[in-house]
């Protein structure tokens, strides 16, 4: 793994448009000081409304600036976990917000307090239009509000929702794995981003030992991480329940104003198919002449595209092909992407694994990425600049505070430039070894995203109840938990590692509670948007892009994908959805 510094600058982001560096870092927190400041001196003076609206105005400010000096900070950060410099600053800016936290709750308290009827006056007020949103949460809010003295007193904690930075730490900058062997007893140097690599290698023997060490090496600090979760789980019931929601699974839902029935639906529908998951791991078996199929073995690519390798410019430009059926703009703001450097796109040492992208109202989208040319990695391009698109059109369609779309619909842009890839892949591909890869490819990202995150979703909804039913959760629970489920999904024809139990460990996302099952409802969207995109259906773009990526959340999630065409509520979306995987995976048989 190469040093950053050896990095070319053509494939690092660029941050300057944020105007923050550790040079100007005081100076950019004073103005935060001297903003808090105007703030403070409403205490106890909260009466008339252009009292309110001052500041919501000072409080948007406030969060203007915020936002850029944490945007540097986090992306500057994840360019080198273990920069010590970067966390002596997030620490003082901490220091600050704790400060602000304490000082200023009299605003939130203040607005708790405010009578139903005065919220209305305030929504038919014109002047206060910018921050209706909020407004009109106050109403649920004011139901799940705690004690001033309590709500003071959380203000000014810095220690809790610390557990997802300690597991990150730990698995991004002190975990080391053992090398691996391969068929002919070669050593391969083993990391997260290497894993993916070798998973979808033709050596058998290399994709094996990859899982087993990889999740044994998880196992070994099992008692800590299990700890670190149980610890996380715990807190996240505790204030679900003091701010009186029937659970921590119902009180994410509502804050993203979905209702858990869509969440249901999608846990029963998935069941009902899994047998086309089984059907998928049994042919894909055959396709690579395994009879005794083990988990390790349904990640591997076919013959085909293990070789092959992209660079980054034949990726964007791979891409842009891929998504010419959204039309002229959005294809040239993907050029953007690349031009402008939105994109740190290399790993480097120390580099954050993974992906994302992080949007901000005043500035174009970041997206961080660790490109190592393979095809995988071209979808993983393709899936982050999808998000920075939705950012990019939900900022420029609507005002401050609409512009942050939920994060129900977080995953749906980015899995439709998934598939419309997929899509276009398929329909250039020369010869059946291709077609087959790209059949591959599709269910994967089904296997991987549609039934793996559901699963995923079922882990966190059980380990949650059981603590919620007065259970105990134990290290030995969670294993249990989460290899039962993967006998659920694997089924009866693909065996299991014994080290299968401890993946759990391994995924960031379980600090985020419940937000897994939304790359499921996601990609089931997907599909239904690229197959009308693709097909040229009428009106299919411009409500996709008008109706879907402007959205911003100016309505409710749900309500934004049934305009846009999608209806999550509607059990039709779901089977027409999985009738089209089992005609394609009949095409696959016939291929």
């Amino acid at each position: 793994m190469i040093e950053r510094a050896l990095v070319e600058e053509k494939y690092k982001w660029d941050l300057s448009c944020l105007g923050v560096d550790e040079t100007n870092f005081d100076e950019k927190c004073n103005q935060l000081k001297k903003i808090a400041q105007k703030i403070y001196k409403f205490d106890g003076k909260l009466k008339e409304n252009d009292d309110f609206l001052s500041v919501l105005k000072l409080s948007e400010q406030y969060s203007t600036c915020l936002g850029k000096i944490e945007v540097y900070l986090s992306l500057k950060g994840d360019e080198d976990v273990g920069d010590s410099r970067i966390d002596e600053l997030k620490e003082k800016l901490e220091k600050i917000l704790i400060e602000f936290n304490q000082k200023s709750l009299f605003v939130d308290l203040t607005m708790r307090k405010l009578p139903n009827k005065r919220i209305d006056q305030m929504l038919a007020d014109k002047r206060f239009s910018p921050y209706s949103i909020a407004l009109g949460d106050l109403k649920e809010a004011k139901k799940h509000k705690l004690d001033d003295s309590v709500e003071k007193f959380l203000a000014g904690e810095d220690f809790l929702g610390t557990n997802q930075t300690i597991m990150r730490k730990f698995c991004d900058a002190d975990l080391q794995f053992d090398d691996v062997l391969d068929s002919a007893g070669k050593k391969h140097p083993l990391s997260e981003s290497q894993y993916g690599q070798y998973m979808e290698s033709d050596d058998r023997v290399l994709r094996k030992n990859a899982q087993k060490t990889l999740f044994g090496t998880y196992g070994k600090f099992i008692n800590t991480l299990s700890v670190n979760y149980i610890n996380a789980v715990k807190e996240q019931c505790f204030f679900a329940k003091q701010r009186k929601y029937s659970s921590a699974l119902e009180q994410s839902m509502k804050l993203e104003k979905v209702d858990k029935g869509v969440y249901d639906k999608l846990i029963q529908q998935v069941h009902k198919n899994l047998p086309l998951l089984f059907e998928y791991f049994s042919l894909k078996g055959k396709k690579l002449g395994i009879k005794n199929m083990y988990n390790y073995d349904t990640y591997t690519s076919l013959a085909f595209e293990n070789n092959k390798k992209y660079t980054y410019p034949q990726a964007i430009e791979l891409i842009k092909k891929a998504v010419a059926p959204l039309g002229d703009e959005y294809v040239a703001l993907i050029g953007r992407a690349k031009d402008e450097r939105w994109i740190d796109v290399m790993p480097n040492k120390g580099k954050r694994s993974g992906a994302y992208e992080i949007g901000l109202y005043d500035t174009h989208p970041f997206v961080l990425t660790n490109f190592t040319g393979r095809l995988e990695d071209v979808f993983t391009l393709a899936h982050e600049l999808g998000h920075a698109m939705h950012s990019y059109y939900s900022n420029k369609s609507q005002d401050r505070e609409k512009s942050q779309y939920e994060i129900f619909v977080a995953e749906v842009a980015s899995t439709t430039n998934e598939m419309l890839l997929l899509y276009y892949l398929l329909s250039q591909s020369k010869s059946k070894a291709e077609k087959e890869a790209l059949y591959n490819k599709l269910f994967s990202s089904v296997k991987a995203t549609i039934f793996r995150q559901t699963m995923f979703a079922e882990f966190e909804e059980k380990v949650f109840a059981l603590h919620e039913g007065g259970g105990a959760l134990t290290k030995d629970k969670l294993c249990q938990i989460y290899f039962d489920l993967n006998k659920q999904y694997f089924g009866p024809n693909v065996q299991l590692l014994p080290e299968t139990q401890y993946e759990w460990a391994r995924i960031p996302h379980f600090f985020t509670a419940f937000y897994v099952y939304k790359y499921a409802t996601g990609l089931i969207c997907a599909l239904n948007f690229a197959q009308r995109l693709v097909s040229g259906e009428k009106g299919a773009k411009e409500k996709y892009i008008k109706c879907f990526l402007c959205a911003g959340q100016s309505k409710k999630p749900v309500q934004i994908l049934r305009d846009a065409g999608c209806d999550l509520e509607d059990e039709k979306t779901y089977t027409t959805t999985f009738a089209y995987l089992q005609q394609m995976l009949d095409q696959w048989k016939k291929a």
